[in-house]
Formats: structure tokens, sequence, C-alpha cells
């Protein structure tokens, strides 16, 4: 009986299946996939041979349970889809090489039911993996509209309290609530626009424009100013050659720099300052913005780009505006790195290709 021989050989066929799967070229195999995926995989189908053979009549529906839940635990513990797939294929494989190479005697039935286990198995592991991509996408939307609702209220009650105590003559307008208003209003305007370019980074429909990099520092500059009096910081911009040229969206691009800007305007100490350098090679342009926050904390600083991430004692803001930058910066067909100035500070540099000059420009 099949099951029976898969018992008998089942260290060899984990042996054979992990150098299968292990000089697999794609998908790409990992390290739980090797020590614990492909046991459980074995087990499943021994599970399943075992159903089907004490009926005459295969149970689709069960195995297909049956596969759900291997396949549930299987994506929990880091595999993909692809992975999933292909080594339910790489197991039965192995199972079928050695019946042969052993001359084992297994009926045609018994391989039918086998094929049927691997179909039932994929569709099952496909249909969870679904499923769990739906409920892991609904529930992070969810989380992310709850947020911004919460900061958007935030914001904004601040603003209308501030704008009463203006408007009351209670205080004036140059004083400390007017600053108060002010901040609150950027902030509102910080999330509508972070809002709008995460949904355009999303949708995939980014424009492919000629941007003058001076003309957007330039553009840039008059806002984060005013954020930055508003913070007590100040703000100092170099000059930029007006020969440099980008492509990409322009929207994305301006999205992706002013989100660095706040976030330095947002962790360095009053009184100090924030920069923004252009520096340009012939083939790179180099976007670098240096804040004064004391320097990254213990950690990853590839870990600041995670959703959700956020740093300092300063928890305002959805902690999204950095995973932003990044996906900004990857539509861009750049990149996004950072680099910790222990004690001092860091240096956030959104790198992308550079534009090269047309004939008539040159």
């Amino acid at each position: 009986m099949l099951d029976a021989f898969i018992q008998s050989n089942r260290t060899n066929i984990i042996t054979r299946a992990k150098v299968r799967v292990a000089s697999r070229p794609c998908p790409t195999p990992s390290p739980m996939e090797l020590t614990s995926g492909i046991p459980v995989f074995l087990d499943q189908l021994c599970d399943a041979l075992r159903d089907a053979k004490s009926t005459d009549v295969i149970d689709h529906e069960q195995m297909s349970k049956t596969a759900g839940r291997h396949g549930n635990d299987l994506l929990r513990m880091g595999l993909t889809i692809g992975q999933v797939v292909h080594d339910y294929g790489d197991v039965c494989q192995t199972i079928t090489e050695l019946v042969v190479e052993q001359n084992a005697v297994i009926s045609a039935a018994e391989f039918r039911t086998l094929n049927l286990c691997l179909d039932d198995a994929i569709a099952g592991a496909v249909t969870e993996y679904a499923r769990q991509r739906e409920r892991e996408i609904a529930e992070l939307g969810t989380e992310r509209l709850g947020i911004l609702a919460h900061e958007l209220r935030g914001s904004l009650n601040t603003a209308m309290l501030s704008f009463e105590s203006i408007q009351s003559g209670r205080v004036a307008a140059g004083g400390s609530t007017g600053v108060v208003h002010a901040r609150s209003l950027i902030a509102l305007r910080e999330l509508v626009d972070r809002s709008l370019v995460e949904v355009r980074l999303d949708s995939g429909k980014e424009r492919h424009d000629s941007i003058s990099v001076a003309d957007l520092v330039g553009e840039l500059e008059v806002g984060a100013s005013i954020h930055a009096q508003s913070r007590g910081l100040r703000f100092v911009v170099a000059s930029v050659d007006r020969q440099v040229t980008v492509e990409g969206d322009r929207q994305i691009l301006a999205a992706t720099v002013s989100n660095l800007l706040q976030n330095a305007f947002k962790f360095t100490r009053t009184q100090s300052k924030v920069s923004l350098t252009v520096m340009a090679t012939p083939d790179r342009v180099l976007f670098e913005v240096e804040d004064e926050c004391g320097g990254l904390p213990a950690g990853k600083a590839e870990d600041l780009f995670r959703p959700f991430e956020q740093r300092g004692s300063d928890r305002s803001g959805l902690g999204l505006g950095l995973t932003i930058c990044l996906k900004g910066a990857k539509a861009s067909g750049g990149d996004l790195r950072v680099r910790n100035l222990p004690g001092t500070g860091c240096v956030f540099t959104l790198d992308l290709p550079r534009k090269p000059l047309s004939s008539s420009s040159s």
C-alpha cells in the first residue's frame, strides 16, 4: 500500500525532497521550508491517503479542509504560496521515483489517489492563502483608516480650539496659540497629501515627467521653511544646479522629499538644524536630508522603513511616512537609505537615476 510505503521510506523521501527543493532555481527555497515544510507536506499526503483508503469514495472536501489547515500552518511559517505549491509537487515526484527504483507494487488506483491528493492539497493551500491575504489586507486597511481618522480628528480639534481662542480676542494671532494653530493646519495638510500619494502609489498609475530638480526643491523650500519655523528650527537648503533633471511622477517625488523633511522636523531638537542638499553625478542624483535628532536608537536602521514603525518619544502621526518614502523611491527607479550620525543625527539619502541632458540642452 502506498501509505505504508511512504511511512517506511519517510526519512529517505524527506532527504531526497530536500535535495530537490534546494536545487530549485525558482522560487528560492527557505531554511524553514527545508527543515519544517517538507515533513508537513509528507504527513498531509499520508493522512489523505489513509482517509481515501478507508472509503471507496474520495472525500475531496475533507482533503481540501486538511490541505487548508496544513496550508495555513505552512504560510504562517513564512513560506510563500509559490513555495507551498512547488513543494507539494517535489514531494510527490520524489515518492514516484522511489517507487520505481524499488520496484514497489503500487496500484494504478493508489497513484490516481496520490494525484488527486496533490490536486486537492494545492487547491486547499491556494484557497487558504487567498483567504489569509484578504483578511490581512482588510485588517491593515481598517487599522490604517482608524489611525488616519484619529490623527485627523486630533489635528482638527487642535485647529478649532486654537482658532476659537484667537477669534475671541483672548490671545494674539502672532503668539504661541497662533503657532499651535499653524502646526495643526500643517499636520492636516500632511495627512491628506500623504494619503493621496499612497493611493497613487498603490494604484500603479505613476506619470513619467521630466522634472527640474532646482524647481522642485524651490517649491518644497517654501512650505518646509514655514514648517521648520513653526517648530523653532533652522532649515538650510543648498543651491542646486539648474541643469540637473530626473524623470518620474512629480507628485510622488515631491511627496517623498517632503515626507523626509517632515520626518526630520519632527525628530530634530528645538533650535537645531535640518538641511536639504542635492548632489549630482553624471548618472545619479542624491537628495540628502540631514537632521539633528541625536542619532538613531539601537536596532536596525532598515526597520524605520517598516509600516507603523516609529522612533523617539513623539508618537504622533501614522508611522507610514518613511514607508511611503521608500515606495516613492522605488516607483521613481531609485532607492532610499539612512546613515546614522551617533550623538548628532542621521542622514536620509534618496538616490535617483539622473536624466541625461538632451542634445539641444547640451
